[in-house]
């Protein structure tokens, strides 16, 4: 649609705007917000091709990669509490609309059931339409294989999917194409890294692209952090994004399975073992490699029914037998209507 019959109406009026292409848009509505440009009383319009913000008069400096025209824009709408706003269905088919979705930088992933797939695209334009900056929608349809891919099929907007992704004071490039990553095990990442100490060897096993081993290496200097992924795209993606925040030369990162690891692995005194469905096989031989005082940080999906007596379980699978204690489980978030992804921490005494 092209951007000027989108602006036209019997109640819009004319004004600055600032045009940007999307990828850039969240940027730049954040920089027109700090200078006070940005007007809140006239509607952003958004496009495939750009997106215009409303401002109150033109920008002493040209932001980079925008262009300034004056435009008959409308008021603002009322921002809606929900995507689920966005759509108009049948009672029984909106009821399965998820509530949750994931946003990695400007890439939205939502998860849908197979009812709703003859509803995805609208779906997905209603996301758009919600998140702020959103350039695309992907319909997360699981993890895959042995390397813990999602498959993502794309429902609206445009663009790559790899994105740029903002936690804990560090950016990371995120391509959930190639290497699985879950923006809500952030208070994680960083729990973790606070709990590490210096002088410390780490193992970061089935890393992904290594977002706990960044946030540890960001906060200590003087530890050694081995971060282990089966995976050529992850390990890839690790080392890049470890350049981009300084702390290539704290990391050691490989291309590696756990099994072939564990065989010439130095003793560990942390571990941080994130492989929910299939970590509890690993859980002995690791727990077997930790030093005295070591520490294990262990991640799993653990059904409601078993919540109870999941850590005289987990104890029990630990080696050497008897010499464990659980200092810490929790649940960090719910992962199927009678699941949740919980979080273990157990030292060797």
């Amino acid at each position: 649609m092209a951007l000027g019959r989108e602006l036209s109406g019997p109640i819009a009026m004319k004004t600055w705007v600032v045009l940007v292409a999307p990828s850039r848009a969240e940027a730049v509505r954040r920089a027109l917000r700090d200078q006070g440009l940005l007007r809140r009383d006239l509607r952003a319009v958004r496009t495939a091709a750009q997106v215009a913000f409303p401002v109150s008069r033109a920008p002493a400096r040209k932001l980079p990669g925008t262009r300034l025209e004056e435009r008959e824009i409308g008021p603002a709408r009322s921002r809606p509490r929900s995507y689920r706003d966005l759509l108009e269905l049948d009672p029984v088919v909106q009821k399965l609309l998820p509530r949750a979705f994931d946003v990695l930088g400007d890439v939205v992933l939502v998860r849908l059931p197979a009812e709703l797939s003859s509803q995805a695209e609208r779906i997905g334009d209603a996301l758009l339409r919600f998140v702020p900056g959103a350039r695309k929608v992907g319909w997360d349809q699981g993890v895959h294989g042995t390397a813990r891919i999602r498959r993502v099929v794309p429902i609206a907007g445009s663009g790559p999917w790899r994105t740029l992704y903002r936690e804990n004071g560090l950016e990371f490039v995120v391509d959930p194409e190639q290497v699985y990553f879950s923006p809500r095990l952030a208070r994680e990442h960083a729990r973790v890294a606070s709990e590490a100490a210096e002088g410390e060897t780490i193992w970061d096993l089935c890393c992904g692209l290594g977002p706990f081993s960044m946030a540890i290496a960001h906060r200590l200097h003087r530890s050694r952090i081995v971060a282990v992924d089966s995976n050529p795209a992850a390990i890839e993606l690790l080392r890049e994004n470890a350049k981009r925040q300084s702390v290539a030369d704290r990391i050691d990162a490989r291309v590696e399975t756990v099994e072939r690891f564990l065989t010439s692995a130095e003793r560990a005194d942390r571990v941080i073992l994130n492989l929910p469905h299939e970590g509890i096989k690993y859980l002995p031989s690791v727990s077997a490699a930790v030093a005295p005082g070591g520490t294990v940080h262990y991640y799993e999906v653990t059904p409601h029914a078993d919540a109870s007596m999941r850590e005289s379980e987990i104890l029990d699978r630990l080696q050497p037998r008897g010499r464990w204690e659980v200092l810490d489980s929790h649940r960090v978030h719910a992962y199927a209507p009678h699941a949740d992804l919980r979080a273990f921490t157990l030292r060797r005494r």
